[in-house]
């Protein structure tokens, strides 16, 4: 048994006495003995007691039982009602202070030693829980992160102050109001209602995250990207109790994101440009001298024609010499094309699902800043290719790009872009990319793949030629046609790595 320091509050001075005996022989000391409630409260605070032994009918304008409530809200000592009185009343009403327990008067020292061994235990064991309690709420309202626990009808019952920062709710207003309430989030590009992660978790007994792409509407209508984790609340027999929620702010990482992929379409745009570059100077070095002997040939040829009597002979050798120079011009352009081309692609075992992922987030960026709304639809049912992945992630990049550029000037309907895969013939899959833009030109559908032929004032005329290429390289078709009620779509084909005979 450990000694305690008790106060006595007892307005019957014979009984006092008694209990201050009985309380020494048992090993405790009494460190007051007073006989009005409404002193009892500060008699508390001056000593500081480990127990107050409380009788519940005192002198006094205040009974035992406000007592209680004074001291246990003021000091947190824990308190044991001393009573003749045990009606149903009574008890429940001394039972609202949540007292550490009873003693009917009389008692007997055995009596007296459980009922206070009892009371300083219960309170050493709440004391440890409102440490730890206040251990965790210290470092939830530390961390960097967002939380919010629920109880199990998803109502709030706790938020940290980033949480309150986050979503414009005061802890004070929040608690008890459906988390759906709260915490609303909805889809970036649709607008569409998320499911509820805490009703999520409670259903499922899961963790879970939320989807890309999803807005926090903050109280004051603010807009927050973010992303969480949601885990269920499991009390000791397993049952879930709640769940909580973890989120944070991802405006910082967004940007450096954008940021990334900017620098990365200026790269891949800068790449093509010098690549465009070193062809021209290659074809502009080689080419000039072939160039220069035809216009030689060619003024040498006007000159024996323009003499009193045309030497034909040496005007047909010149005309001969133009026609070799032409050839040979001829064969130092098909050398640097095939150059260029590379001789084979970096073939490997590829998922093209994977690879036209990747390049829709890569440009998701650049479909945000042109007001463009993505729709896909892959198919889980294809085989994998063998491919040159840088290749074909330019050919998706091009295709995507091209269709954003469609529809630049589109004002009277949504810009839509769709990108779909699926199964195509026996050993082949297909990947479309449909816009809502202006449309092709049916007088120069023809064209539109040839070297250098552009409709667009600042194009090059190079990436459509370059994607059927790359395409046909891969032994697949790149073909273009009018897409309904609006715009255009761009099919290619690539054999399977079965479709080779790979498998």
């Amino acid at each position: 048994m450990t000694p305690a320091k008790i106060l006595v509050v007892e307005d019957d001075r014979v009984v006092a006495r008694d209990i201050q005996q009985q309380l020494n022989r048992i090993g405790h000391t009494v460190v007051g003995m007073i006989a009005r409630g409404e002193d009892a409260p500060p008699l508390a605070l001056k000593t500081r007691p480990d127990l107050v032994l409380m009788d519940i009918r005192l002198e006094g304008e205040v009974d035992g039982i406000d007592a209680a409530q004074q001291i246990r809200e003021q000091c947190h000592i824990p308190v044991v009602f001393l009573t003749a009185y045990a009606d149903d009343e009574t008890v429940q009403r001394a039972s609202l202070t949540e007292p550490f327990g009873y003693l009917l008067k009389p008692f007997e020292d055995s009596q007296l030693r459980t009922v206070i061994e009892m009371a300083l235990f219960k309170h050493a064991a709440e004391r440890k829980l409102r440490e730890s309690e206040r251990r965790f709420v210290t470092t939830l309202s530390s961390i960097g992160d967002a939380v919010i626990a629920t109880d199990n009808t998803a109502r709030v019952t706790f938020m940290n102050p980033m949480a309150e920062t986050l979503t414009g709710w005061p802890q004070r207003d929040a608690i008890g109001h459906q988390l759906a309430e709260v915490f609303r989030i909805v889809n970036e590009e649709t607008g569409i209602t998320v499911e509820d992660p805490a009703a999520k978790v409670l259903r499922l007994g899961t963790v879970v995250g939320l989807a890309n792409h999803t807005i926090l509407l903050a109280r004051d209508g603010c807009k927050v990207p973010i992303d969480d984790c949601g885990s269920p609340i499991i009390d000791d027999k397993g049952d879930i109790t709640g769940a909580v929620l973890v989120f944070r702010d991802i405006t910082e990482r967004r940007l450096v994101e954008e940021a990334l992929r900017r620098a990365h379409t200026n790269l891949m745009h800068g790449a093509r440009l010098m690549t465009m570059g070193e062809l021209a100077a290659s074809i502009a070095h080689e080419v000039n001298q072939p160039l220069m002997a035809i216009v030689t040939n060619a003024e040498a040829c006007l000159l024996w024609l323009a003499k009193e009597k045309p030497n034909l002979d040496e005007a047909r050798e010149a005309a001969e010499r133009i026609v070799r120079n032409g050839h040979h011009a001829g064969d130092v352009v098909k050398t640097i094309r095939a150059l260029a081309r590379k001789s084979a692609p970096e073939m490997m075992l590829l998922d093209v699902n994977g690879i036209v992922e990747e390049m829709l987030d890569l440009m998701r960026a650049e479909l945000r800043r042109n007001d463009v709304v993505l729709e896909h639809d892959l198919s889980s049912a294809l085989e994998p290719i063998m491919g040159d992945r840088v290749q074909l992630q330019q050919v998706v990049v091009n295709m995507v790009m091209n269709g954003i550029e469609a529809m630049a000037s589109v004002t009277d309907r949504p810009r839509r872009l769709r990108v779909t895969t699926e199964r195509a013939e026996d050993g082949f899959l297909q990947v479309a990319v449909a816009d809502w833009g202006t449309g092709l030109d049916p007088t120069r559908m023809s064209r539109i793949f040839e070297p250098f032929y552009t409709t667009k004032p600042e194009g090059m005329g190079m990436g459509l030629s370059i994607c059927r290429s790359i395409v046909e390289t891969h032994g697949g078709r790149l073909w273009a046609a009018a897409h309904a009620p609006h715009g255009s779509i761009f099919r290619f084909t690539l054999p399977t790595a079965t479709g080779r005979g790979l498998d």
